[in-house]
């Protein structure tokens, strides 16, 4: 289905790869790896797998030491010999990582046209808290809401309807934007709007278990479909 505009009270945003760019972090690999864009890829998937799993083996760890062991994954994977420091310096790009330039405008035209922003992600609160500050966008955003809160990682319908609760919004009154397939169907899973920020046009859509509500490239693209 379409985006329902007229339902839209609130807009959330996922964090990582709809904000802010995790292929920035290939560059702290660079004076390490000999060939960094693969270790990158696989760290970032790697993690990502570690969040599914958790949610279903009781596992839950910060995503911090979540990211620390895939990306301890992907360096032995790739034989890559490194020592906790320089470990420690790859990882800490995660707090400064490159915002995408429609960001700060497209979320003050939603906020201008009456939307309350919120982020809601994986990410622990001190991540998040450096993400925002890096990305100057404190002053538009109402709170940033962390998976760390109830112990459950995105997909589960859990986290979405925590982030409802948050809000203070009836969560089919919500539109969820992110560059994750797997965050977009929980979002409308849970029972939000789906929006789908497809991040240079790189598509196509994982079609498996239903669509986005509406497929965008920036979230300038969001704000026009609510008419910002």
């Amino acid at each position: 289905m379409p985006l329902d505009a007229d339902r839209v009270q609130t807009v959330t945003f996922d964090s990582y790869s709809t904000l802010v760019d995790v292929d920035a972090a290939e560059a702290a690999l660079a004076d390490r790896v000999p060939d960094p864009e693969p270790v990158s890829q696989l760290w970032r998937s790697q993690s990502l797998a570690y969040t599914f799993v958790a949610n279903h083996v009781d596992a839950y760890r910060p995503f911090y030491e979540v990211n620390r062991a895939a990306l301890q994954y992907a360096l032995d994977a790739h034989d890559v010999d490194c020592s906790s420091d320089e470990r420690d310096d790859i990882l800490a790009v995660y707090h400064e990582l490159d915002v995408f330039d429609d960001v700060r405008d497209a979320i003050e035209r939603l906020r201008d046209g009456g939307y309350d922003c919120y982020v809601v992600s994986n990410g622990d609160p001190e991540m998040l808290a450096s993400m925002v500050e890096h990305a100057g966008i404190g002053d538009l955003l109402e709170d940033a809401i962390s998976a760390d809160e109830i112990r459950v990682f995105k997909p589960d319908a859990a986290l979405y309807q925590h982030a409802a609760g948050r809000t203070g919004t009836p969560i089919r009154a919500i539109a969820h934007a992110t560059a994750g397939w797997f965050d977009v169907l929980g979002a409308t899973h849970a029972g939000m709007q789906g929006v789908w920020v497809n991040r240079g046009g790189g598509g196509p859509w994982a079609s498996f278990g239903g669509d986005p509500d509406v497929a965008v490239d920036s979230l300038h693209g969001l704000a026009d479909a609510l008419d910002c």
